[in-house]
């Protein structure tokens, strides 16, 4: 019996032994799984806090880039720019109190078509239609992100960053909807032009300068719809816009291949109309300031309302002035840019060929 119970405490202290060495160890244990439990949480704060940062930055670059387009001069305004993208940043993070983006984290340029899907890259040079932005909560700016558990290891905080690139796409189809003005340019004086160049047009087909020079070729109305369109439609086209009625006028007489839109480099023939009637008066009235997308020409056949003109491509316009009042009826237009998100981007980045010169539509986010 000695024996047995000698046993029975032995065995007795060998359970309280491994037991003391369990706790122990597990109280030394403690410390690291709580340090590692407080880095996960902290981990995925911080993961939230960069996905708003994300979407800050998306957000801030589209606003952004939609601003570059340039004036009516060509000019653009980047601090007006910058201004934006503050304001789409902060507004996204309403809970960061005076939330800030510094002029280094924004950069402005061309992007380079060669490079757009192989590294995408900025130029320095032309006309901007690229904006990078990167928002921070860190030392640079914002102060860096509190963290809760990690204090623990000595860890008050933690810098975090998000960056966003966008652009301004090429306009490559006029849908229902785009703004037209129904005259048509010569190819060779619209080419001949800078941007904020004005030309006066005039009732007998003078188109002249903004140093009094007279231009070649003629400037008339002409039908982008059906061949039977009055002085009513071709006002209702510079209030309005291209209309599916007048699409598929232009499918039905075999004018265009399809009819949910006009290809900006595609080549028809469009018939010319009434000229500079007084009936459009009230309409050219109406959209003067405004941008508006001319047809352009390269060849025409015939004269008056029997002329055909072979259309080439669209260009961008503002409405300066006109008077069809008086015996010497004119139109004022002036070379221009534009934003319209109404009409279709060309499909690949690396594609410049075949777009409305001066026109720009939905913004795209590249990186």
């Amino acid at each position: 019996m000695a024996t047995r119970f000698g046993l029975s405490g032995r065995r007795s202290a060998l359970r309280e032994n491994r037991s003391g060495a369990i706790a122990a160890l597990s109280a030394i244990l403690l410390v690291p799984i709580l340090g590692l439990a407080a880095l996960a949480i902290d981990f995925a704060y911080l993961l939230n806090v960069r996905t708003e940062l994300q979407r800050a930055a998306d957000a801030a670059a589209l606003a952004g880039v939609r601003e570059l387009t340039p004036d009516s001069n060509g000019n653009q305004d980047l601090s007006a720019v910058r201004n934006v993208i503050r304001t789409y940043a902060a507004t996204n993070l309403p809970n960061v109190s005076n939330f800030t983006v510094r002029d280094a984290d924004i950069t402005f340029g061309r992007f380079d078509p060669l490079t757009a899907y192989t590294g995408f890259t900025i130029l320095n040079n032309g006309i901007y239609d690229t904006v990078q932005v990167t928002v921070r909560r860190d030392a640079l700016a914002n102060a860096p992100v509190s963290l809760f558990f990690a204090r623990i290891l000595g860890i008050n905080g933690s810098g975090v960053t998000a960056s966003a690139t966008a652009v301004l796409q090429k306009a490559t189809r006029l849908e229902p909807g785009a703004d037209i003005l129904p005259f048509a340019i010569p190819k060779a004086s619209w080419d001949s032009q800078s941007v904020g160049n004005s030309w006066s047009i005039y009732g007998d087909g003078r188109v002249i300068d903004s140093n009094g020079a007279t231009l070649p070729g003629n400037w008339g109305t002409v039908d982008i719809g059906s061949d039977n369109n009055s002085t009513t439609a071709l006002s209702s086209q510079i209030l309005n816009g291209l209309s599916q009625a007048d699409l598929d006028a232009l499918y039905h007489e075999h004018r265009i291949p399809q009819r949910e839109y006009i290809e900006a480099s595609a080549q028809w023939l469009a018939s010319a109309d009434t000229g500079l009637s007084a009936g459009l008066k009230s309409a050219l009235a109406a959209v003067e300031g405004l941008t508006r997308l001319v047809p352009i020409y390269d060849f025409v056949a015939g004269s008056g309302e029997n002329a055909e003109y072979r259309l080439v491509g669209w260009g961008v316009v503002v409405v300066v002035d006109s008077d069809l009042t008086g015996s010497t009826k004119y139109v004022t237009v002036k070379k221009s840019y534009a934003y319209d998100r109404r009409l279709r981007a060309q499909g690949s980045l690396s594609n410049t060929s075949g777009t409305v010169e001066g026109a720009y539509t939905s913004p795209a986010l590249v990186q």
